[in-house]
């Protein structure tokens, strides 16, 4: 494999010229490893044969990474026309399980293996020529074409270890040992596996922005996170030590197992790993295109469920708590013990990058530090259910890359395998595949007695709650002037004539109008109706960030990622306190304020006027009362008896504004002469309704 071994590439240094070829020789290097991995298959029949009944036959994989090249660059505008609009469509989207996917043969006409061969041909071609003509300029930046096609060779390097995995399921005699490099013969027992101790700490989470190396969009963005001191197994669990679990009834003994795995290993009647063959009371390992006698020594390769399973046995049997590593741990092992990018190698110092074998090897072969395999030879199953950082957001190139997989149901895994080039042997990698799922992946063992905190930090799809989110911090994705901010600009301007320490929110909504009033006042109680909307107010202000998803297009949405941060509003915040309450019933301790805000809230309270008449009662004299309304009494339903205004009395009209200063006019003076600022309800990027709140200040008297 000697021709193809290669290194992503630096975006930032060298240049224009010494990284074009650089990139040049990289993509060719990649296209010809691809295709290589494809000459173990027997015939062309078998590529319309599966792997698995979850993928596609394997001619799409062959069909795919070529397509994927022509689609995004077409899509970033690189090239203006298409080669095969048809193959453009057939061969664009894998699968994943997701409610987009399509797996029904009868949808599917594959063409033949030698037009797709050709398309790829095609496509190669004009991928050289967008390469040697498009203008390079460094740093190569999400912006730049360049970056397109290293997204492009780095999605291909990806299918070169996914397709991997599907042609290792295929019967073996549609498979062609020998084509595709060299496989270990270091075979032997299963060596000794202690625990090593880990001494906690701080960790850092996240690659910056500036990062040289090529990125996909969920490793970008931030997390600080406290590891405890824990104990990890210095080598990944062999085979050997997976069979004791085996031989102790471990498929069968429904309490090791999780719930949903053990559902799964019920669903498929699970007694061994996929890849293990037994014969008789002999055990053999299926290679991707060759069976060999079982290598003890080797890792265990296996899926989520398998390996949460063999930790829950192994605490069972020797009483202490025993699971696999969270995401942080693992960057903790590997920044103890100098485990670095392939840009600083010489030659890689594990069993990854095709720099060694074409398979797994012993456990205890390559080591780093104190510790065997922290990458290489296998991936690593964590506990991390995938996420974005703190400051996650997606590439408009391709947008759905990570996005699907943050919904609790896809975990980590870490540390790369044999096979794994490119972007994936960095250390900033971070592939994640349902807990059911096969890869050339295993697991290494952690004890630890502290409490396991998983970060699960989702999307927001509740549609009532995203609309507010985008109703509050939409401006700062460019949404258009913000209402509450507009009202906290007029407060903080006009009211500074009045000694105003204590401040009632009445409508905390998604938070927005208390972090633009926490710099200038001392404590700020912001109320709402509704745990959900407060849930958000209080993940921004202890996080840091909200992340949401907003109808854009049809069946297309946004995926927003707010960062406190980046909007210049985390002054003060912990100044606040969030709290859901009933406006119309409030608990008497929300009292003694000199400001309350009622923001468009009269419009959504079961009684108004009930609310109108009590509200002194939770202000200090001299206190100020700032109402905000659309008076749009009709659209919550309020009965009509409870209206302050809007309405025929006596032959007269009054107006809501009239009606609520009749109401007020007992306790309070009105300040100013009301004005109207915008409000803008977005329901999607092309979708909003608009309208005018009167906003109006009065005095408490006495």
């Amino acid at each position: 494999m000697q021709d193809f071994i290669t290194k992503t590439v630096n975006l930032r240094e060298g240049t224009p010229e010494a990284k074009r070829q650089e990139i040049r020789d990289y993509f060719l290097k990649t296209w010809a490893v691809d295709e290589k991995l494809y000459t173990q298959l027997a015939d062309d029949q078998t590529f319309y044969l599966r792997g698995d009944a979850l993928r596609h036959v394997i001619i799409f994989y062959l069909g795919h990474t070529a397509v994927f090249f022509i689609n995004k660059l077409f899509l970033a505008k690189v090239i203006d026309q298409r080669i095969n609009p048809a193959f453009e469509s057939i061969f664009a989207i894998g699968v994943d399980e997701m409610s987009w996917d399509d797996l029904d043969e009868r949808h599917y006409k594959w063409p033949t293996v030698d037009a797709v061969r050709e398309y790829r041909n095609q496509a190669r071609e004009l991928v050289l020529k967008v390469i040697d003509t498009t203008p390079l300029s460094l740093p190569v930046s999400w912006d730049n074409p360049f970056w397109i096609i290293m997204m492009g060779i780095e999605h291909e390097r990806i299918h070169l270890e996914t397709s991997s995995v599907l042609i290792r399921q295929l019967p073996l005699d549609k498979v062609v040992a020998g084509c595709f490099g060299n496989i270990c013969n270091e075979r032997g027992d299963a060596p000794a596996n202690p625990f090593l101790s880990v001494p906690g700490a701080e960790i850092k989470l996240g690659k910056p922005w500036d990062h040289p190396l090529y990125g996909w969009d969920n490793e970008y963005g931030s997390r600080t996170e406290k590891v405890e001191s824990f104990e990890a197994t210095q080598m990944l669990v062999s085979n050997g030590e997976f069979l004791s679990f085996i031989q102790d009834n471990g498929y069968n003994t429904e309490n090791y197992w999780t719930e949903e795995g053990w559902s799964w290993r019920c669903f498929k009647q699970a007694a061994m790993p996929l890849f293990w063959l037994k014969e008789g009371q002999e055990y053999r390992l299926r290679l991707v295109a060759e069976e060999i006698p079982m290598p003890w020594n080797w890792p265990v390769e296996v899926n989520y469920l398998e390996a949460k399973a063999y930790c829950n046995w192994l605490t069972a049997k020797k009483g202490k708590t025993y699971r696999l590593p969270t995401e942080a741990e693992w960057y903790r092992m590997a920044g103890l013990n100098g485990i670095t990018d392939p840009v600083d190698w010489e030659t890689a110092p594990a069993n990854i990058n095709l720099e060694h074998y074409s398979s797994p090897c012993p456990v205890n072969k390559f080591k780093t530090g104190d510790f065997y395999d922290l990458i290489g030879n296998v991936w690593q199953w964590t506990e991390t259910p995938i996420t974005g950082y703190a400051g996650f957001k997606v590439h408009p190139m391709y947008d759905d890359f990570s996005t699907p997989t943050f919904d609790g149901k896809h975990n980590l895994i870490k540390g790369a395998s044999w096979i794994s080039t490119g972007n994936e042997a960095t250390l900033h990698a971070r592939y994640a595949f349902r807990r059911h799922f096969y890869q050339h992946a295993g697991f290494r063992v952690v004890q630890s007695d502290f409490p396991l905190v998983i970060e699960n930090d989702e999307y927001e799809t509740d549609l009532e709650v995203a609309n507010s989110c985008e109703n509050n911090w939409g401006d700062f994705f460019e949404a258009g002037e913000n209402f509450q901010k507009q009202l906290a600009g007029f407060i903080t301007e006009t009211l500074t004539d009045r000694p105003i320490s204590r401040v009632l929110d009445l409508n905390a909504d998604t938070g927005r109008l208390a972090f633009e009033l926490a710099p200038y006042f001392d404590d700020i109680t912001a109320i709402d109706f509704s745990a959900r909307f407060v849930r958000m107010s209080i993940q921004l202000q202890e996080k840091g960030f909200i992340r949401y998803i907003v109808k854009d297009d049809g069946e297309l949405v946004l995926y927003r990622d707010l960062l406190l941060s980046g909007t210049g509003l985390g002054k003060g915040r912990e100044k606040i306190l969030f709290m859901q309450d009933n406006a119309n019933n409030l608990k008497p301790v929300y009292t003694g304020y000199d400001l309350i805000v009622v923001p468009n809230l009269l419009e959504e309270l079961t009684c108004p006027i009930l609310f109108l008449q009590h509200i002194h009662e939770r202000l200090n004299a001299g206190g100020t009362l700032v109402i905000a309304s659309t008076y749009n009494w009709e659209a919550s339903g309020i009965k009509r008896e409870h209206w302050p205004g809007g309405f025929k009395q006596d032959g007269e009209s009054v107006s809501s504004f009239e009606g609520i200063r009749v109401l007020l006019e007992a306790n309070f003076s009105l300040e100013t002469t009301p004005f109207d600022l915008p409000v803008v309800l977005r329901k999607s990027t092309r979708n909003s309704v608009t309208g005018l709140s009167q906003i109006s200040v009065w005095r408490k008297r006495g």
